[in-house]
């Protein structure tokens, strides 16, 4: 886990010395006024209401300097802040509790903005009070958007030789009235889910030189040792042996062998199995099909699945649930070498499906495909869930607000969207079935590896559909939220980190839903 430190502490505001000390406003709707759980900052409110500065809408903010002194008022010796920030909630009257959720998560979000402008390192949050969440939600949603807020990677940065650089945020303290173990157990479940957030878009930040298959497999090896997870690495001899003949097509161009990383969380008392897949090709040249080179250094992100699914293993460590939960990454680049796969080249899938590829730049149903019919026989699973940047089509469909998702299970499906709700990552469903499976059909081969420009990601996932046999499963395709997301104050530009979130609501949810299928 990293550095900065979280702490719930019921200590008086007043007394916080560090660097910047947040106080909550929210509207009143009936009557235009403004509310803090602070009798001071209430009578200033009232004051700079009147004046119309301030109103408390969302995200407006009001930097003070209580240790400034200034005519008419009686703040010196009252705080001992260096900062005071008031903070606009806005109406949260007659809000549904994921909307509440996320205002907390964006004024978290916003705290982290504000910190970095005045290059704070102490921070202190006065959780608001009576918004129509509990107080545990409040601090699971609060520390989630200020520790994601605070993200920036700087590890290919030049140092600053005067060390100006601002690091960012070293020590969080939560102000409430009474540090129950709920809101400790809150902020910590915020804390967690944030860190694996950081974490996927770590990796995805890295360059294709600085992040390769063999960098996902010593970092499944690290998690594995951390928190006591099996970790397997199918190497490029195993998946010749098993006959996975996607993946190693995909690699044909490449220097960097392939990797198949596989990390098993499995709890005494599981009684099912979930098994989640994300596409880790690590640089998507596109190969033969080459892709234009505008743009195309953000092929790196092309392993935001496989970040996805390491940061979901990341917070499973932390959290232990009784639910066993199995990550496969399959990993590699695609290149356009002299050996590289060439359009109308036929391959066998692990499960015996020959493929006609029509096009090499739709390479990731090829190696997820190897991966989830492993997966689905080795393990025999409950569930399936795959993650990927894998179609153009769900930006053309969705923009990048929405991730696409699809599968061949209701009820599974349905428990992504409302985890997608909670957690702020919508999802949007679209559909499958026969006339998208006709548009893959070869004359050559049993299947191709596109159904042509027409419902693109849907015949992607009808695609990955003919690999996981009866198991529930469902499809997100993350290629319009993995980057360029929609803007929020706790998401940054560059990779988001979507999909860690989903999936650990999902998993936390998980036992809620299995007394309702009871």
């Amino acid at each position: 886990m990293e550095l900065t430190k979280l702490i719930v502490t019921e200590k008086k505001a007043e007394q916080f010395s560090g660097d910047l000390l947040v106080y909550c406003v929210e509207q009143i709707k009936k009557n235009k006024a403004l509310k803090c759980n602070n009798p001071m900052v209430q009578s200033w409110l009232e004051q700079l209401g009147s004046m119309g500065e301030f109103s408390g809408k969302e995200g407006e903010c009001l930097l003070l300097y209580p240790q400034v002194d200034r005519k008419g008022t009686d703040v010196p010796g009252f705080f001992s802040a260096k900062r005071l920030l008031l903070l606009g909630l806005g109406e949260l009257e007659e809000k549904g509790v994921d909307e509440l959720r996320e205002r907390c998560r964006q004024a978290g979000g916003v705290v982290a903005q504000q910190a970095a402008k005045v290059k704070a390192v102490k921070l202190m949050i006065c959780l608001p009070e009576s918004i129509g969440l509990r107080a545990k939600a409040v601090a699971e949603c609060f520390s989630e958007g200020v520790l994601l807020g605070d993200y920036r990677f700087l590890k290919y940065k030049k140092k600053d030789p005067k060390g100006e650089t601002y690091l960012g945020l070293v020590e969080i303290r939560l102000g409430v009235l009474a540090a129950t173990d709920a809101i400790h157990k809150g902020a910590r479940q915020g804390q967690i889910a944030a860190f694996a957030g950081r974490e996927a878009r770590n990796m995805a930040n890295e360059p294709g030189n600085g992040w390769t298959p063999s960098h996902f497999a010593a970092h499944a090896r690290m998690l594995a040792k951390k928190y006591s997870l099996k970790c397997t690495v199918l190497e490029k001899d195993d998946m010749e042996r098993l006959g996975m003949g996607g993946i190693l097509a995909v690699n044909q161009g490449s220097t960097e062998p392939p990797r198949m990383v596989i990390l098993d969380y499995r709890p005494i008392n599981a009684s099912q199995i979930l098994l989640v897949v994300g596409k880790g090709l690590t640089f998507d040249s596109g190969g033969i099909s080459l892709k234009p080179a505008t743009g195309m250094e953000e092929m790196k992100y092309d392993m935001c699945g496989g970040a996805a699914v390491m940061g979901l293993m990341q917070a499973i460590g932390e959290e232990r649930p009784d639910l066993r939960v199995i990550a496969i990454v399959p990993s590699t680049d695609n290149m356009a070498g002299g050996a590289a796969l060439k359009p109308g080249d036929i391959i066998t899938h692990y499960n015996g499906l020959t493929s006609e590829i029509v096009n090499t730049d739709a390479e990731g149903r090829l190696i997820l495909a190897d991966a989830l019919a492993y997966g689905v026989e080795k393990f025999k699973p409950d569930y399936v869930v795959d993650l990927a940047t894998l179609t153009g089509a769900v930006i053309v469909g969705l923009g990048h607000h929405r991730t696409g998702v699809l599968g061949n299970s209701d009820e599974l499906v349905g428990r992504l969207l409302a985890a997608g709700e909670r957690c702020a990552e919508p999802l949007w469903r679209l559909p499958l079935g026969k006339e998208y499976t006709k548009q893959i059909e070869s004359q050559v081969a049993d299947i191709k590896n596109t159904g042509g420009k027409s419902a693109g990601t849907i015949t992607a996932a009808a695609y990955l559909e003919k690999f996981v046999g009866e198991t529930p499963w469902a499809h997100l395709d993350i290629a319009g939220t993995a980057w360029e997301f929609t803007e929020k104050s706790y998401i940054p530009k560059g990779p988001s980190g979507t999909g860690v979130r989903t999936l650990l609501e999902l998993v936390r949810r998980w036992k809620m839903e299995e007394k309702k299928e009871g």
